[in-house]
């Protein structure tokens, strides 16, 4: 066999850099090679601090540039053609807005994360699901955060007992390790990453070393096993999901559990899924008995009036690719004196509420700068979207004079700072939902191809937001 040729300044580099030391945050795993007091990934200060490595390829790496021969691989390469792709198939969890978000389903060997914050639901919606699994094959729930009666008394309170779901109270990676190889379970849930620890490794339980020795290994078991893996995730003040940002790399897909703790609505969206879309979202209703699946959640974001309401308006958003009906309401009330004025929010965005404030008063003479305002949403839902802008601007243009948005209209479009209202994505399925929710009405942006939409509902093209007042309110304009 031909040696290999490499130049000398080559294998001269990879012998300086085969064993080193290299400065790590403690908070976010960034990696530098000379020390700094800010870390440039998470811009925490005082965490990056000094670790040994090892450096890329080590002995083996280094014989083979010398020519020598390395480690045979443990399977040959083959064509693309004759992988046989069934052993991929999603499976169904049995949780049917679960399986819209995953795509159908986990595919065995999957390492699925699942982050939220604390008292969102995440260890509910993982033991239903886990009791639904363990009626087709074994099932280990470890948790480490709670003890074992304690799972079990939920387990009763949502119907999630079973002969097939095993329990362990484990906080240690080689015990939980243990357990998999006694029950050999077809899916294992891991609540939560956190607090694992693992013997021989530096760092406290839920540190940056700890969280990926951990996950690394849970992932070449799940592999070696195809073994579906479920791993709960904490998150950090800000809502990104805690430990090092590899931690996301590492995992097949990443979950996001949201909703508001004081209510009931519960959202689960995927950030990242090799097996399926992105763009879905499931919806729950949290209740005493558990997680109930919203297949058509929009009648909860629209309150139950019997007549129109001075600074309401409805409007139709998109959650992934699906359309959900909401109701912005706003209130507008005059300040008196020199007292300054307040500007609330509540599920809305307060930055996007400002500029639709600002473009009011300046585009459309709607004035609002001596008033205190207030705006939410129904239901508790969170509306992120910039087409939610035009529905917030009617809303607030409708309290100031005292005048209704018709029950009968619904408007979405996003207002830009000339006045102007922009296009929007996902037109037809916003009419289509709207129509089958009752609405006749709809003013959206000029330009919108609205398709075989438009012949279910009348459409009112506006090109700004003062047209848009004057189309919404007719001859009762509101410009106080």
């Amino acid at each position: 066999m031909a040696a290999l040729s490499v130049p000398t300044g080559t294998v001269r580099a990879v012998a300086k850099t085969s064993a080193g030391s290299v400065f790590r945050c403690s908070e976010c795993g960034w990696q530098t090679s000379k020390w700094v007091g800010r870390c440039g990934e998470c811009q925490s200060w005082g965490t990056v601090g000094q670790v040994a490595v090892a450096g890329p390829g080590g002995r083996a790496g280094r014989a083979v540039l010398r020519g020598i021969p390395g480690p045979r691989a443990a399977a040959p390469a083959i064509p693309i053609s004759r992988v046989d792709a069934a052993s991929a198939a999603a499976r169904p969890t049995g949780m049917d807005e679960l399986d819209r978000v995953l795509g159908g389903g986990l595919v065995p060997g999957t390492v699925a994360l699942l982050s939220g914050e604390p008292g969102v639901g995440k260890s509910t919606l993982l033991l239903e699901a886990g009791a639904l699994a363990a009626e087709r094959s074994p099932v280990l729930y470890v948790t480490g955060e709670e003890s074992a009666a304690q799972v079990r008394q939920r387990a009763d309170r949502i119907g999630a007992v079973s002969e097939n779901l095993f329990l362990a109270a484990e906080t240690d990676l080689d015990a939980m390790l243990a357990h998999v190889a006694a029950v050999n379970p077809a899916l294992l849930i891991v609540d939560s990453v956190q607090t694992i620890t693992a013997a021989g490794t530096e760092g406290a339980p839920g540190g940056v070393t700890q969280v990926r020795e951990i996950t690394s290994a849970l992932v070449s078991l799940a592999k070696q096993r195809e073994l579906t893996t479920v791993l709960v995730g904490h998150v950090t003040k800000d809502g990104s999901i805690a430990g090092p940002r590899s931690l996301e790399h590492l995992v097949d897909v990443v979950l996001q559990f949201e909703g508001d703790s004081r209510g009931r609505l519960r959202m689960i969206r995927a950030l990242k899924n090799r097996f399926g879309p992105t763009d879905e979202v499931g919806c729950f209703e949290l209740g005493e008995f558990g997680l109930i699946g919203l297949p058509d959640p929009s009648g909860l974001f629209l309150s139950r009036q019997h007549g129109p309401v001075p600074g309401t308006c409805v409007t139709v958003t998109l959650e992934g690719r699906r359309p959900l009906v909401a109701e912005v309401q706003t209130l507008v009330c005059p300040v008196e004196g020199a007292e300054p004025s307040r500007r609330v929010t509540s599920g809305l965005d307060p930055a996007r509420v400002g500029m639709v404030i600002a473009v009011l008063q300046q585009r459309a003479r709607v004035r609002l700068g001596r008033a205190d305002i207030y705006a939410a949403t129904v239901g508790g839902v969170r509306l992120a979207e910039p087409s939610v802008d035009l529905a917030v601007a009617l809303a607030l243009a409708g309290a100031l004079a005292n005048l209704s948005v018709p029950m009968d209209v619904v408007a979405f479009g996003e207002v830009g700072l000339a006045g102007e209202i922009r296009t929007v994505a996902g037109v037809g399925r916003r009419l289509s939902e709207a129509s089958r929710m009752g609405f006749r009405r709809a003013v959206v942006p000029a330009g919108t191809e609205v398709g075989p939409a438009a012949e279910m509902m009348e459409v009112v093209a506006v090109p700004d937001i003062a047209a848009a007042i004057s189309a919404t309110f007719g001859a009762g304009r509101a410009t106080g």
